[in-house]
């Protein structure tokens, strides 16, 4: 089998309006298509832009895909061979990494930084789809305000994850907010709440409140830092999937849970290949950040069947998914 081609499209699908009010445009993604000489065609997606990937492109071309090594390559050509060989071998693309634990993986529902009311109207709208967790960009000149008004539109059985992305910054403010958040039952974690350049902080937070501790994760040695340091009772885990692997392998033997970001607000694909890793990894049981359903639409004919807050896995061969080739020209912007 020899790789004939590679497609590369930049494609732009905006936010949903809601967000679009606020960020108007969310990343540059490259979607990209593995051709090979016996029809079969590997699906990948990744940051950038189409002339970052052109170079791997050129050195791809002409190979046996089933002769790279897929882990030694570069986003969006990691996923696309493992999708090759997992069609080839004609088996879902999970069971490259390990044994399946789920066949439905949760997911969060996701709002940016935005005025009170709005968030509780959004929270209403993931409500209405099944969602049943609510992520957020917190701040914290308004998040007491926002998770009431959203425990008022949906009720206490709809939690809040809230991500400050740092900007509670210090120990006493943070510690502050949760016990104005505590009574209202409904926050699922702090993410990231104080600056990650000090872990004793988290440690210090998470001694003052009951609210869990959580941190996001780019390598297992940060998991290792943070378990050394007590500091936290989960973890949200980026990077590769091989380094989410491990980071999450890291994770378990604390009994620590996680949930996964590895394509966040992607187009479908990352979200696909995301699926499928977790599938595999036990102690991911917290609802992920994989939210191509916060676009106005999302590249894949079959969707992910999601349903009251969780993807199906996919069962096809490789990552059992295809391009809405529709969707990809009418948003193409490169």
């Amino acid at each position: 089998m020899k790789i004939r081609d590679i497609e590369l499209f930049q494609v732009d699908i905006p936010p949903i309006a809601a967000i679009a009010k606020y960020a108007p445009k969310i990343f540059d993604l490259t979607l990209c298509r593995v051709l090979t000489d016996e029809g079969l065609v590997g699906l990948g997606e990744a940051h950038g832009f189409v002339s970052d990937f052109e170079e791997a492109k050129r050195r791809l071309i002409g190979s046996d895909p089933l002769a790279v090594d897929p882990f030694t390559q570069e986003d969006p050509f990691e996923c696309a061979l493992l999708d090759i060989t997992a069609q080839a071998a004609g088996l879902p693309l999970h069971r490259f990494f390990g044994e399946q634990v789920r066949d439905k993986v949760p997911v969060s529902y996701w709002s940016r930084p935005m005025e009170p009311a709005e968030t509780a109207a959004e929270a209403e709208v993931g409500a209405r789809l099944g969602f049943t967790n609510h992520k957020l960009k917190a701040r914290p000149w308004n998040v007491v305000e926002t998770v009431r008004l959203m425990k008022e539109a949906v009720g206490a059985d709809y939690s809040v994850g809230l991500d400050p992305n740092q900007k509670f910054r210090e120990v006493h403010v943070a510690a502050r907010l949760a016990h104005e958040l505590e009574p209202f039952g409904t926050v699922h974690n702090f993410e990231n709440p104080v600056l990650k350049t000090h872990y004793e902080w988290f440690r210090m937070l998470r001694e003052k409140t009951f609210i869990p501790i959580a941190l996001h994760a780019q390598s297992a040695s940060m998991v290792l830092n943070a378990l050394k340091m007590e500091c936290i009772d989960y973890v949200n885990l980026s990077g590769s999937a091989l380094e989410i692997r491990h980071a999450a392998g890291v994770a378990a033997a604390a009994d620590v849970p996680c949930w996964v970001q590895l394509g966040g607000l992607c187009m479908g694909v990352k979200a696909a290949y995301s699926v499928h890793l977790q599938a595999t990894i036990p102690n991911a049981t917290l609802p992920c950040d994989e939210l191509p359903f916060v676009r106005v639409a999302d590249v894949l004919n079959e969707g992910l069947g999601l349903k009251d807050g969780h993807f199906d896995v996919p069962t096809g061969p490789g990552l059992g998914v295809t391009l809405n080739m529709d969707v990809v020209e009418q948003y193409r912007v490169g």
